[in-house]
């Protein structure tokens, strides 16, 4: 680790996850206060996944092909600042339709670049990813938490002012981290599509696909949906923050865990863990012990998850095709698994109830399990 640009990678993941802490929870707040309807709200939130549908393949290819890695993600960073300003100047529903879409279009180009540079970096001990990726999560917490608390005393307009602040941070480090070298690799001459399209690696991002989806009313309506049960909005962000701390421990154990066991195995139980949490959510949100145990599960369904897809990921996709193999995960699973996710919770939440949204949710993780179950083992040589 001693070669690793540890607190530059670090301090990009800290802003880039404070942002993530500031929408994911409350941004679906603010729009609420603005007298969105569900379908409309739902909307608005899946543009930050839609936009993660191309943006990470066109900044992928580019970044691949140029090996200018840093020079995007700087570029990215900038952009996506100069379009949020643009909430402070108007509050209609295409106003924001139009600033949150092309935000999200610079702003979706930067994770996975990053990602690609730090598994480079990282070299032989890409076991080590989460302890610069944990930052993230602190990151998470420290938002999630100060702006709960803020919010039960304060208007959640002042949500605008808190993520221009991270989005600064975001822009800031970008211009701090190193390029890395990118090994050659004897697939480098081929198109990405011939490692598209071997079962092992379109099952692993199909069910990523559909792990994403799972999460689609989870990151759009839960704060809603506890607030609406009673909850504290300080109690909310607690609980957010509870999945997040489990998550940096998964991080910090990931090493000792893929140690004992194979990357498919986890990446099968954490599937399996999301079907019981979407449906403890769903039926027990009245009983804090059980929304309690649901948020603990975070550990496993994004953390551990998390974790195993990205080094998955890497192993399939080597040399000039490791920004395009992060930005086809990221397109795949927070792009077009985001966005179905968004798009089904908004439509379902007020028709069919919150309860039947979390239970197609669990449905999502269930095909994931099946898919990677049955299809996602290499052929036999």
């Amino acid at each position: 680790m001693k070669d690793v640009p540890y607190w530059r990678l670090s301090g990009f993941y800290f802003f880039y996850f404070a942002f993530v802490g500031a929408m994911a929870p409350f941004w679906g707040l603010y729009l609420k206060s603005l007298s969105f309807n569900a379908f409309q709200i739902g909307v608005l939130m899946s543009l930050l996944q839609v936009m993660r549908i191309f943006a990470p393949n066109i900044w992928g290819h580019v970044a691949d092909h140029s090996g200018k890695k840093v020079v995007i993600v700087q570029f990215a960073a900038l952009g996506s600042l100069l379009c949020y300003v643009g909430v402070f100047f108007g509050t209609s529903f295409w106003w924001l339709f139009a600033v949150m879409a092309s935000m999200s279009f610079f702003w979706s180009a930067s994770l996975p670049l990053v990602e690609a540079m730090t598994l480079s970096h990282l070299k032989d001990n890409t076991h080590h990813y989460g302890k610069v990726r944990l930052w993230g999560s602190i990151g998470f917490i420290v938002v999630v938490l100060g702006l709960g608390y803020w919010f039960d005393f304060r208007p959640v307009t002042d949500l605008l002012w808190a993520v221009l602040g991270f989005m600064i941070g975001i822009v800031l480090f970008a211009r701090q981290i190193p390029e890395a070298e990118i090994e050659p690799h004897d697939t480098d001459h081929l198109p990405v599509w011939h490692i598209v399209r071997r079962p092992e690696v379109w099952s692993l991002l199909g069910a990523c696909f559909l792990m994403a989806a799972a999460h689609g009313p989870y990151y759009t309506f839960y704060s809603i949906y506890l607030v609406d049960h009673g909850y504290a909005k300080s109690t909310v962000g607690w609980l957010w923050a509870l999945g997040v701390i489990c998550e940096i421990g998964v991080f910090l154990w990931m090493p000792r865990i893929s140690h004992h066991f194979k990357l498919e195995t986890i990446l099968l139980a954490t599937f399996a863990i999301a079907v019981l949490r979407f449906l403890l959510i769903a039926w027990a949100v009245d009983s804090l012990p059980a929304v309690l145990f649901a948020q603990v599960l975070h550990a496993a369904t994004f953390g551990a998850y998390h974790s195993a897809a990205v080094a998955l990921i890497h192993q399939h996709f080597k040399g000039r095709h490791q920004a395009r193999g992060q930005g086809l995960y990221n397109s795949m699973a927070f792009g077009a698994g985001g966005t179905l996710g968004g798009l089904y919770a908004g439509a379902a939440w007020e028709g069919l109830g919150a309860e039947i949204t979390f239970s197609m949710a669990a449905v999502c993780a269930g095909l994931a399990f099946l898919l990677v179950r049955l299809k996602g083992k290499p052929p036999n040589p």
